[in-house]
């Protein structure tokens, strides 16, 4: 669909955008689960909402960077979780089962509460638990959020402290290569479940650790091993303001 050409439709800012392309895999991988999983619910980023007989919804992604995806670049994936019982509107679910498709590297990850974290097939080998000041950090934060001191300081406060920022624009695509420590950590605000339950499964599985955090009324989440995710989670709660 991208190489016959695609037009872009603005949802929340100029970088939040959908395309056919985003519809057209969420409606194709809703059409398989409901072939597969009947009783299971979905509920996905582009609309899709089936209750649960089951008491297991499957989360879907079908585009996650869809602004890379859209510019020409392969740092994008399609993402999927299954969570237990949950309301939509809960921040961080227990993840049962999370997987991750970069489909221009060929990049398949998995992982869950039964299943190994794996690399297209191959074992994870997991983050490593070291101090935050010695490890490259990805996150994300739209400039918007950069002019509002209650988001600005604490994203400040947490990025200030790592050897690196990596800002790129997947947040799937981030989490899944903090499962194979070739990323040390990572933290963004605000993330809806299909941008966080994927990853937080496979990192998990991984034996890394995941943790959120109020602060100034958004929630933060940060993924890694044990020791940075810790000082992350104490930056961005240093401030506080309100």
């Amino acid at each position: 669909m991208r190489r016959s050409g695609l037009d872009a439709v603005r949802k929340t800012s100029v970088s939040d955008i959908v395309t056919a392309a985003d519809k057209a895999a969420e409606a194709y991988v809703l059409a398989q689960l409901r072939r597969c999983r009947p009783d299971d619910g979905v509920f996905g980023e582009e609309g899709a909402d089936v209750p649960s007989r089951s008491g297991r919804t499957w989360v879907i992604d079908p585009v996650d960077g869809t602004y890379n995806f859209f510019a020409g670049s392969s740092y994008w994936c399609s993402a999927i979780a299954l969570r237990g019982p949950a309301a939509t509107t809960d921040a961080d679910p227990d993840a049962l089962l999370g997987a991750v498709f970069q489909p221009q590297e060929g990049k398949l990850w998995l992982g869950g509460t039964e299943t190994p974290a794996t690399l297209n097939g191959a074992p994870l080998s997991g983050p490593a638990d070291a101090e935050l000041g010695l490890l490259g950090a990805a996150t994300s934060i739209q400039p918007r959020w950069l002019e509002q001191p209650l988001s600005a300081m604490p994203w400040h406060a947490a990025a200030i402290q790592a050897a690196s920022i990596r800002i790129l624009g997947s947040g799937s695509c981030d989490l899944a290569r903090v499962a194979q420590g070739e990323i040390g950590v990572w933290f963004q605000h605000s993330c809806p479940q299909w941008d966080w339950l994927p990853g937080k499964a496979i990192v998990t599985a991984a034996g890394g650790t995941t943790a959120t955090v109020e602060v100034n009324g958004l929630t933060w989440f940060a993924a890694g091993g044990a020791t940075a995710v810790r000082q992350v989670v104490s930056a961005l709660a240093s401030a506080q303001l309100v």
